[in-house]
């Protein structure tokens, strides 16, 4: 008979792999939220006219990508909240459309997957 969820000590190892890239995660965001913030602000507010039209295109465009980094930083965080919450709940591991267990290799790589690969394949 096949397994049915993980073990506690391989969901402890998941909980440890995983809490290790929600403190980067959150370190990361949070630069990313200073970058956005200007608390590093090195602007070009005492340079010529010219030069500051050009550089405040570029430097919207830089503030987007940012942005748009930061979006997508805290959907990982979240994602890797709901992990945990998964794990609490011993339910990490099982693939949402399968029901079968997602292989220990591809949670290592991707630890908050909810879906094995032949799943993610049939989207």
């Amino acid at each position: 008979m096949a397994e049915t969820r993980y073990s506690d000590t391989d969901l402890q190892e998941f909980q440890a792999l995983i809490e290790e890239k929600l403190e980067v995660a959150r370190e990361n965001y949070e630069e990313l939220q200073r970058a956005l913030s200007h608390a590093d602000d090195n602007t070009t507010d005492d340079t010529s006219p010219t030069f500051k039209m050009m550089e405040d295109g570029s430097e919207t465009m830089s503030r987007e990508e940012t942005a748009q980094l930061a979006a997508r930083q805290q959907k990982f965080i979240v994602n890797l909240q709901n992990a945990l919450l998964r794990i609490k709940n011993k339910t990490y591991g099982i693939c949402r459309v399968t029901g079968k267990l997602i292989p220990k290799e591809r949670l290592r790589l991707v630890p908050h997957a909810t879906m094995s690969i032949e799943a993610k394949n049939k989207q």
